[in-house]
């Protein structure tokens, strides 16, 4: 199966995420951008008592509080009851539409701390109620005789892909506004398409490019669809830099009963394989 590539990186000066088909490249000395400041803000969480803590949303015009931005959330406030000891991955489920006007309270339980291995759950609270769930593993980091990857896939670099070159191709100028805004480069994560035809409808046989609905010449900006968040999960493999360009690979192997998996790798640009993902979500149309 062929997947969905993409490069990502975060705004302000060189640093790096990663999402579907995307990256933009930014100097060392470039400003830190206000929606990278806003994320750092929105990242460094209230401290309340031992073990609980208060984030906030940022101010935005959604209806619902971004899913990734709670996992975020929840994971530093798990981080921030574990010492010396670093992720390695972590399972959740998204319950209930977070509310972003009000602020999320964080609740930590330390479930284990063993020689090699320590556990944390976190739930996530608003209006008395869980809305979100996770569970994070933390690992000693300890020497091996096994170690092997996926290769990463051939595609083209960040350096390649500038905003000059992609502001050329005729299929940018047709997008709709709100899609091109989404690419523009005061934003905490900024983004660079290598494939525009996505956001047209093309059908992808074999499930890449917003791996679930491509298949069907859906897209995530399809009015008709109602996709929403079921439950996430990372694997973290190798250490990685934030201002390190990130590459990922996503892909679809099923859809049925209205939910959708999709996976993805995360590598470095050295080829590197520093993440695995799955998730999978509602995939439902407006009758």
């Amino acid at each position: 199966m062929i997947p969905d590539y993409s490069w990502a990186k975060q705004g302000g000066e060189t640093r790096a995420l990663a999402r579907n088909d995307v990256a933009i490249d930014r100097t060392e000395s470039a400003p830190m951008s206000k929606g990278l400041i806003d994320l750092i803000s929105i990242l460094d969480l209230e401290p309340l008592e031992v073990n609980m803590f208060r984030g906030n949303s940022p101010k935005t015009s959604w209806q619902r509080v971004f899913g990734g931005q709670v996992i975020g959330q929840a994971m530093v406030a798990a981080c921030r009851t574990v010492e010396g000891r670093l992720p390695h991955s972590l399972h959740c489920y998204f319950i209930l539409p977070g509310d972003p006007q009000i602020p999320i309270i964080y609740e930590v339980e330390r479930l284990r701390d063993g020689k090699s291995y320590s556990t944390r759950r976190v739930t996530a609270i608003q209006h008395g109620n869980a809305i979100f769930s996770i569970m994070v593993s933390f690992h000693v980091d300890e020497p091996t005789s096994f170690d092997h990857q996926d290769k990463m896939p051939d595609v083209p670099p960040p350096e390649k892909l500038t905003a000059e070159e992609i502001a050329k191709q005729p299929m940018f100028r047709e997008m709709p506004e709100f899609i091109r805004r989404y690419y523009e480069s005061d934003r905490p994560i900024e983004l660079r398409p290598v494939e525009l035809s996505r956001y047209f409808g093309e059908k992808i046989e074999d499930g890449r490019i917003h791996a679930a609905m491509a298949r069907y010449g859906r897209t995530l900006f399809d009015k008709r669809m109602m996709p929403a968040s079921l439950d996430h999960a990372m694997w973290f493999h190798r250490p990685f830099r934030a201002d390190e360009w990130l590459l990922y690979a996503q892909d679809s192997p099923s859809a049925q009963s209205g939910r959708g998996l999709t996976r993805g790798m995360i590598f470095k640009q050295d080829g590197t394989l520093v993440a695995s993902v799955a998730q999978e979500g509602s995939l439902r149309e407006r009758r």
